[in-house]
């Protein structure tokens, strides 16, 4: 589930804590990049526990309307829709699922106000009013009605983002990604697995965990090395005027670059040019282009790369 992007954005972070806190303990750094990368596999669990929560909270809310004292018609007799779907019943008892969550204590029992917003936000939507209004009554209709909610209505909702990014730190750069993630999880989901149905991994494979941790590594064992190749191109430029973070990012581009030769040069470079757009300014990934590109030239005519 954790891919490269990701592994990058924060081992970008980590390195760039590490260089402000000045601790120099290379093992508690990598420590604390291994836990940033949990936090987000955990919030991958939570997107799928909320759909579970505002199911339980939907049921909750129609039968304490059966309970009024003078009960409207549609009170004693609500659409149940919502209640009864078939994909967040077989969410529920997956049980990978349940054993990380149960493991991890994941909860949203101290935050059902922001459950009941985001409940309100789903029943006053087109996507419910369409799912109640569409005559196929099948799982696969109500596991696409999960993935419209999650596309049209969670995914880039202000409100949504903004609780979470204050509910843990470490999820300010993952909800974008791991959304997508969520939705490619909800469209794999088959009727037929029942409480097998695999969810994704925390990583597509062992290379990828061991990239995240190879690259932090190099990054800060070579690093000064990496800032004197980056310093000689950087002829025009004072390097106190530099934008710290863009050092960074460069540090980290060229520590990708030599150590991984699987991943193409063009891979790498547009990524962390990407990565400057976003976390400094937006001169900053032609200004890193340009640098990296000199840095390129210059370990290729060292025979120090030998790929394109």
């Amino acid at each position: 589930m954790i891919n490269r992007i990701l592994i990058r954005i924060k081992v970008l972070q980590i390195l760039y804590a590490y260089y402000q806190n000045g601790t120099n303990d290379l093992k508690v750094a990598e420590n604390e990049l291994l836990f940033s990368l949990q936090k987000s596999y955990d919030l991958y669990h939570y997107f799928l526990l909320l759909i579970i929560d505002l199911t339980n909270l939907q049921n909750r809310l129609l039968d304490n309307r059966k309970h009024k004292y003078r009960p409207t018609e549609e009170d004693r007799n609500p659409n149940m829709r919502m209640v009864d779907n078939r994909f967040a019943a077989q969410l529920g008892e997956v049980t990978d699922f349940n054993n990380y969550v149960s493991e991890k204590k994941l909860s949203w029992s101290n935050d059902q106000d922001f459950v009941k917003k985001v409940l309100d936000l789903i029943l006053a939507s087109d996507v419910y009013a369409e799912y109640l209004a569409n005559p196929d009554d099948s799982y696969a209709a109500d596991r696409e009605f999960w993935r419209a909610v999650f596309k049209r209505v969670i995914c880039g909702n202000d409100m949504i983002t903004e609780y979470l990014e204050d509910k843990s730190l470490y999820w300010n750069d993952d909800i974008e990604i791991v959304e997508t993630f969520v939705l490619k999880t909800i469209k794999r989901f088959d009727e037929k697995e029942g409480s097998k149905q695999a969810l994704l991994p925390m990583f597509k494979d062992q290379e990828d965990r061991s990239f995240a941790v190879k690259l932090f590594r190099e990054a800060i064992l070579h690093g000064m090395e990496y800032r004197e190749r980056i310093d000689r191109h950087m002829k025009n430029w004072e390097t106190e005027r530099v934008a710290n973070i863009d050092l960074i990012i460069m540090q980290l581009a060229v520590a990708e670059i030599v150590t991984f030769p699987s991943i193409p040069i063009s891979v790498s470079l547009n990524e962390y040019i990407d990565t400057a757009k976003y976390y400094s300014t937006p001169k900053s990934g032609t200004f890193i282009n340009g640098i990296l590109d000199a840095v390129v030239g210059e370990l290729k005519k060292e025979n120090v790369l030998f790929k394109d």
